[in-house]
Formats: C-alpha cells, structure tokens, sequence
C-alpha cells in the first residue's frame, strides 16, 4: 500500500541523479565511498535516495535501507538493524564488547552483500544515534572489510553549531571517496516545469511565479501547490503551515485522526499500535488509512506507516491540545506494553514521558539505558540516565531518595564514559552531597578519575591524595587508587614520585589487589625505572606482570602485561628485536582468546613499528597486513593506522598514506589526543616528500601548541620534523619561519634537559635525534658543517636504525661534496645511503640521493668509478638488460594483465613488495604507466 509510487516527476534532479551513481561507484583505495546528501526538509532527499537505490540494485548492488529514528534517545545502531531485518536477517542485539558488536554486523553485511557490492541507504541520518555514527566512521575507514557503498540523507537545518553530525562530517569529508552533495532548492525554470507536469498543462507565468514564491523551490511544497492550483484551490495562505492546514482539514475525519496519531507516534507505526491508538473498528480504520494514502499524507510497508513528509507533524504539534498529546502518547504506551514481542523500551519512556506519567516512564527509561550499556552506546544510555534523574527529580511528587542516588552514580559514570567529563563532575557534586552518598574514599577516586580524563592533572593529582588518606580507604580502594595515581604521575613525567606511588601499589596489590590493578602499577613502575636510571628494574617488573598475567589466563592481564613490555622494549630502550618477539609472542597468545580486535592487533602494531625501525620494512607491510585483517575499531584501529602509515610515507606511496591518516583522524574524530603527536609528525613528513614545505610546518607546529606529551622521544622526533621543514623551505628558496625556529629552539633545549635526567639507553634514543635537530639546523643556518651529520649517522647505526641513518649519511655527503671535501668518504657514504633505501624500499629517499648524486655527478655503482662520468649508453641488444631476474617476473605478470594482487600471489611475495618492485622497474625502463611497461616487455621478447 506504499504511495511512493506516487510521486511527481523528478525535475531538476537527472544530472544529481547520475552523480550519485558515479560516485558510489567510484570507490577510494579502501574499497569503500559515501555519498551525504543534505538540505532543508521537502527538498527531495529521500526521493534521491530511492531512485539511486533502485538503479543500482540491479547493477551489481546489493541494497539495504533503514530510517533514523526521530527521537534523541534512539535505540543503538537502530537503522542498521532495521535493514538487516527488511532484509530477512537477524542479528543479537548483545555483544561482549562494542568492537565484537561491530565484528558482528559487519560479517552480517559481507554475508548480505555476497559477491555483489553493498549500498547501505539511510534517511535521515541527523537522528543517527551515536553507535550508528560510529559504525560509519568504522565502515568508511575501511576497517569493516566491506566494500560497501554509503548513500545516506541529512536535514541541513538540523545540524546546529553542537550537532555531533558535525564533527564526523568535517573528518568524513577529508576522505577522497566520501562527498557531500548539497541538495539545492529548485530554481524558478524547474519550478514552472514541476507545476506543468503536476497540474497537467501549461500554467501562467504568474501562477508559477506564485508558487515559486511561496515555495521557495522547495519541491514538497511545490508539488502540494501545484495540486491546489489543479484542483482550482488558489486562495490559500502564504505560509507553509496555512498550507498545511488547509489540506488536512479537507481530510475525513477517520484519516485526520490516523494523521494525527502517525504525527505523535514513533515511525515507522505498526498497524495493531495504531489499531489501538485510533481506536477504530478494523474496516473503518482501514479505509481511514486509505483515505489518508490517497490524500498523500501516509505511505506504508511491510513494516507500518509512516507520515510522507514529518514536516506535517511539526505542523500538527503546534494545533493539537496538550491534553489531546497526552492522551496518544498514552494509548501509545498502553499499546506498545501488550503487544507481541520484546519491550521496545526506548519508545515506551518517549510516550509514558510524553503522556505526562513519569512513574510509568521510569522503568522503561532505566530499561533502555541498561540496554545501551550493554551494547556500549554510552551516549545513548547517559541520555536515559539523565531523563530517568529529571524523572525523580527532589521536586517530584513520590519520588524515591534511595532511588535517586544510585541513578546519580550511573549518570555520572555514563558521562564519564561517553566523554562528558565536566558534566560527570557535576552530578558526582549533586551525589556527594546526598545523606545516602558513597564513601568519601569512594567519592575522592571517582573525582581524580573523572578530572584527569577532563586534563586537569592538579586537581585530580590532589583528589587521588585525599583518596588514600581518606579513613573509610578500604585496602581494595588504596590499591586502586595508588596505581591510578602513579599512572598519572608517569604521565606528567614526574617518574621518581610515579615510583614511588607504584611501589606502594605493588605492595599492596600483593596481598588485596586485583590483577588489573598489579599490572598498572606494574607499568608506572616498570617505565619510570627505566626512564631514570635503571632499566633492568624496570624490566623485571614488567616481566613479574607478564607472569602474573600468564597465571591468570584473564585476556585482560595478558594484553596490558605483554603490550607495556613491548613498548618499553621497542620504544624507550630500544631493544627493538627483543621487543618484536615479545610483541608477536604475545598476539600469537591471545589469538585464541578473542581479543584480536584489539589487544592482538595493537600487538601486531607495535611488532610494525619496531620492524619499521630496524629497516624490515617488507616483513613489517606483511605483520600490519595481518593485523588489518582482524578489523580493529577505536584505538586500536588508530594504532594500526599510524603503522601502516609510516610504512606508506616511507615507501611513497602518497595517496594510502594519506587514506590511512584521514582514516585516523576520522576514528579521533571524538578525542584520542595522545595519538595526535604521531599523526601529525607522519603528516609533516609526508607533505615534505611532496615539497610542501608550510604544511610540514603548520603540523609539527601544530603538535607543539596543542600537545601536552611529556614522551621526550616523540617530542624529539617532532622536533626533528620541524627542522627538518625549515631546512627543506630554505634550500627551495623559501622564507624560514622566525616565530616556528625560536619555538623548535626551545623543545631542543627542553630535550637536552630532560636527557640528562633520562637511563643510558633512554638518552641514546634521545641524542640521537638531538643530532638530528643540530644537523638540521646547520642547513637552516646555511653553515655546510658535515660533522653534525656524521655523528647523526654514527649514533643511528648504534642503534641499529638503518632509515635516521641513511637520510644522515645522504646529507652528510651533500654538503661534503659541496665542499669538495673528503670526496671519497662522501661518496661511500651516499652510497651505503642509496643502497640502504632500496633495500628497504625507501623510494622518496632513494630519489633524493639520486638526485644528489646526478648534482654532483656521482655513480651510485659501487663497482663503477667515482670521478665524473657519463651514465653509460643502454645495451640496444636487450632492453630487458637493467632489470633483475625477480623484476624481469613482475614484469611478465605485468604484461599478462595481472593486478598487484594477483602477481604477489603468483609470485609468492607480499602486494606492498610487488609495488616496490614495479617502482625500480618503471624507474629503470623509464616508463610511467603498466602499459607502457608491458610494451617495452613485449617488444623485448
């Protein structure tokens, strides 16, 4: 009985029309694209949607559509699983954990989908509750492993300046494969053209002109005008909602009483609630439905009804009584407690409220919000909490105290959780001053908790204090908070006193603390140890957490246990192979615990990240390549990110760098600051490899003024980036930045300090970047000084770091030979550099010692003599000649059509390797395309 059927001609929409198919189809590299659709209400998004989906169904697509709901308390993830169950598929709503849920509908859609691509529809998506935004932000980063396709409609008006759309939008639309088409009214031409067709002749200038007016081109409006103007009704208000109006008086009274109950009800409405709202015999309400059909007021589905346009209810909102209001969204409640099936709890508070009935809407409001906690949708469950505290609110009549402070203590922690950490502090102080509060010990843990996520270290430092020295501090509690602490300490750097505080936790851990609660200490301990002076101590304590955590079995104790010892071991101290054991030993424990979503994956990161450093940059593509397969979410996917994306900025591969960084930024679209210095120190690099020197600035400046890190090893990385940036602006001829040099000055002095305070091994990482930072600034200062580069290089190859090394030895011979001094050594040095870079696959940095070598007109041949020379003349024998024998296979696959996949998997290598390799091959065959290449292989053989 759906009237969609019905709709006017689209007008002035063929071109967008044929857009968004392009689009859709025209994915990014993660095998995903997005289009959004906005504008004001009526102006045919919905309509857009239907006719894309309808033509792409039946071109390769698999299609599945669902509808935000219009409520601020929406159930999680609700539009998605209304298309899974349009689509006959049923999910469990209950998962362990939030990225398990996102495993879960994942798998369901790649199992839809089959062999076909996947477009995902969704109306309405300024009512996306949080889950949702965030499954699309999972989806799109191309973590979900779906080639899925993502058409979905926004209300412009909707999206105020604190909209949380907002935010993942600005992030969504840095990504190449996701666009936002802005739905434009209809102008005054298409306007005229619509009343034509609807009015079915040729219409006065005037009449159009009219319509145009009083419609501003809106196509809804537009069309309900030109039916007036048909049916000679032209008299009529000029205003939208006289317009309405008018048409629903003209309604029977059975249908403007289905209209009225569908505008007060929660769409879509299925037909025995209505039954029991309009409270009609079966036949009249039916032919009710059908007058209200006809008079293209409501459609309907297999699902229920729903009103055409919701504008229609923001009309009749305004003219109904608010006793009449009341008395619906009590039938509808009353309906909903005895129908068929699981309680729909988030409805049934949105009507028992809205009936003016809170002791009805209370148990359904904590109901939901139990319920999307247990599918993690904070926001969703501190919005219940939050209705269910004005619901027993002092000044309401009946309400219970007790009842009152324990929803406090679950609106607090919901606001906590779902990052609203200022308004967590605030009912913590409402709960606090209750006769029936928790203990103070309780209340001064929950407050330092919630000020340090809030970034304010003093406080919450002071409010951790009071915990322990509170006389209700039970040794459970004293244990909790002494690590707490002591993690807060290590972050604000002050490791000697997060020592101490994760000694005393230690000890008391042993005797009432929990396992969880050993290994944070045992982490402060362990990093501050090592950080100050004793390295070994603190690796025995880490080491003592692994073996606790290897006793309990719990994947919690495990993860955290084995995830700071690999840290510490590839990061700080620099045991980089030791840590890449540890890392991989680890993922391969957890494997079968079902945690490889996260603490397996950043596991794997982290084993990235160390083979990154010691120059396995293939076996480093392949251990991230395996980890992505686990499609982590959250943190987890970010940490993975940030690995691969070194190894794209390494190799010069532009474009997934920058996919993977946009993906990161998108999944920070919420917060996770401490991954902000990485991204934008990669970012930096990037965009020098690309000569785009004042980006390169504006992200390490960016890092300085917005971070507050104390990790001085990131600090001197970024450090290092910045001058790198200034120093790559001043050999291009640009200006160098007075204001940027004074502040990377400063960070430099700040590392010098804090390297004497730092153990041997932690300040052997560190010198070697402050090597880095005073090369750089000779070049910024134009002294041609090869001996800061030297010592660069030297301490880099201690520490067993080909890359740092190799970009030394690269500028050291630069301005060697500049000089014209110590030639030989300058150019065995670049080429141990060149040679360095393509064994790794450093093409960015092997193009740059290329081209010093050309400038200074250097063989790169080791065998070749080092006098200048001219490269010799190619074999015309043999075209082939250049290449070796492993490039002379890639090549033949090449030539026979194969994709990058194809030929690893032929070949036995990894895809990242086969790109290297096609790289040397077009460099050497200099040739820029596939084609061109497989010409030069055909023509040779």
């Amino acid at each position: 009985m759906a009237s969609q059927g019905d709709d006017g001609p689209l007008v002035g929409r063929t071109g967008t029309l044929a857009d968004l198919q392009s689009y859709l189809r025209d994915v990014g590299p993660g095998g995903t694209a997005a289009v959004f659709v906005t504008g004001e209400s009526g102006v045919g998004k919905s309509r857009l949607l239907r006719e894309t989906a309808d033509e792409l169904r039946g071109g390769g697509f698999a299609v599945l559509s669902g509808t935000c709901l219009d409520i601020g308390d929406a159930s999680p993830l609700h539009p998605v699983l209304q298309a899974l169950r349009r689509h006959d598929s049923a999910l469990a709503t209950v998962a362990d954990d939030a990225g398990a849920l996102l495993d879960r509908v994942s798998r369901e859609l790649r199992m839809i989908a089959g062999d076909q691509r996947l477009l995902l529809v969704l109306d309405d998506l300024q009512w996306a509750d949080r889950s949702t935004r965030q499954l699309l932000l999972y989806l799109l980063a191309g973590l979900g492993d779906v080639r899925v396709s993502v058409l979905a409609a926004i209300r412009a008006e909707a999206l105020h300046g604190t909209h949380p759309l907002r935010r993942v939008l600005a992030e969504l639309r840095r990504l190449r494969s996701v666009r936002v088409v802005d739905l434009a009214p209809l102008d005054r031409e298409q306007t005229r053209e619509l009343v034509s067709a609807i009015a079915a002749r040729d219409v006065a200038v005037e009449d159009a002109d009219r319509v145009y007016k009083r419609s501003g081109g809106n196509p809804f409006v537009v069309e309900e005008l030109a039916r007036d103007l048909r049916d000679g009704r032209v008299e009529l208000s000029d205003t939208l909602r006289e317009i309405f109006l008018a048409r629903i008086d003209e309604l029977p009274a059975n249908a403007h009483a289905v209209v009225n109950a569908l505008a007060a009800g929660v769409e879509p409405v299925e037909h025995p609630v209505l039954a029991r709202v309009v409270r009609l015999p079966e036949d009249e309400l039916l032919e009710a439905i059908r007058a209200a059909v006809a008079y293209r007021f409501v459609v309907g589905d297999g699902e229920g009804y729903r009103l055409r346009h919701r504008l229609v209810a923001e009309v009749l909102e305004q003219e109904v009584l608010p006793a009449e209001a009341a008395a619906l969204h009590r039938r509808y409640a009353e309906a909903l407690e005895v129908c068929p099936g699981d309680a729909d709890h988030a409805r049934l508070a949105h009507h028992w409220q809205r009936a003016g009935s809170p002791d009805r809407a209370l148990p359904s409001v904590i109901a939901a919000a139990h319920s999307a906690e247990s599918l993690y949708g904070f926001a969703e469950a501190h919005r219940h909490w939050t209705l269910a505290l004005r619901l027993t609110g002092d000044d309401v009549a009946g309400a219970d105290p007790i009842q009152r402070t324990e929803l406090l203590g679950h609106a607090a922690e919901s606001a906590h959780q779902c990052g609203e950490h200022l308004l967590a502090l605030a009912r913590l102080e409402e709960l606090a001053g209750r006769k029936d509060a928790p203990g103070e010990c309780e209340l001064h843990l929950r407050r330092a908790r919630y000020l340090a996520a809030a970034g304010r270290s003093e406080p919450a430092e002071r409010e951790y204090e009071l915990a322990l020295a509170a006389p209700d501090c039970t040794p459970q509690l004293r244990v909790t908070a002494a690590a707490f602490l002591a993690e807060l300490l290590l972050h604000l750097g002050r490791y000697a006193d997060a020592n101490q505080y994760a000694r005393d936790a230690l000890e008391l851990a042993a005797i009432n603390g929990s396992t969880a609660d050993l290994v944070r200490a045992s982490a402060a301990l362990g990093f501050s140890a090592a950080f100050r002076e004793d390295p070994d101590a603190g690796l025995a304590v880490i080491r003592q957490a692994v073996e606790i955590a290897e006793r309990s079995g719990h994947p919690d104790d495990l993860g955290v246990a084995y995830l700071h010892l690999a840290e510490l071991l590839t990061g700080p101290l620099n045991s980089i192979e030791e840590g890449v054991l540890v890392a991989r030993r680890g993922a391969d424990r957890l494997a079968s615990r079902g945690v490889g979503r996260t603490y397996q994956t950043r596991l794997l990161a982290i084993a990235g990240n160390g083979l990154f450093r010691i120059g396995q940059w293939a076996e480093a593509d392949s251990v991230l390549e395996e980890a992505m397969r686990h499609r982590p979410s959250g943190a987890d996917a970010v940490e993975l990110l940030l690995a691969r994306s070194r190894l794209w900025v390494g190799f010069g591969e532009v474009g997934n760098a920058r996919r993977d960084l946009d993906a990161a930024a998108t999944l920070l679209a919420g917060g996770g600051a401490r991954h902000v210095l990485p991204m934008l120190t990669l970012r930096a690099g990037l965009a020098m490899w690309q000569k785009e020197h004042a980006t390169a600035r504006a992200a390490v400046q960016r890092g300085l003024t917005e971070t507050r890190s104390d990790d001085l090893v990131l600090l001197g990385v970024l450090a290092w980036h910045g001058l790198r940036a200034e120093a790559e602006a001043r050999a291009a001829g640009s200006t160098v930045d007075p204001g940027a040099l004074r502040r990377l000055k400063t960070v430099v002095a700040r590392l010098e300090t804090g390297a004497g305070n730092a153990a041997p091994e932690v300040r052997a990482v560190i010198d070697g970047y402050l090597y880095l930072c005073a090369a750089e600034l000779s070049r910024v200062e134009d002294r041609q000084d090869p001996e800061p580069w030297a010592r660069a290089a030297a301490i880099w190859d201690r520490r067993e770091q080909p890359y740092p090394a190799a970009y030394s030895r690269l500028r050291h011979a630069e301005v060697a030979l500049a000089r014209r001094a110590r030639r030989t050594a300058a150019v065995a040095g670049l080429r141990q550099a060149y040679a360095t870079a393509i064994a790794m696959g450093a093409r960015p940095l092997a193009n740059e010692i290329k081209g010093v070598a050309q400038r200074f007109r250097v063989s790169l041949a080791e065998e070749a003599d080092t006098v200048p020379m001219p490269p010799p003349e190619p074999d015309p024998g043999d075209e082939l000649a250049v290449l070796t024998g492993r490039e002379r296979e890639v090549l033949a696959a090449v030539a026979e059509g194969l994709t990058n996949r194809e030929i690893g998997e032929l070949l036995f290598i990894s895809e990242r390797t086969v790109g290297v390799h096609l790289g040397h091959i077009f460099d050497k065959l200099q040739v820029r395309t596939r084609v061109q290449a497989s010409r030069v292989f055909l023509t040779a053989a």
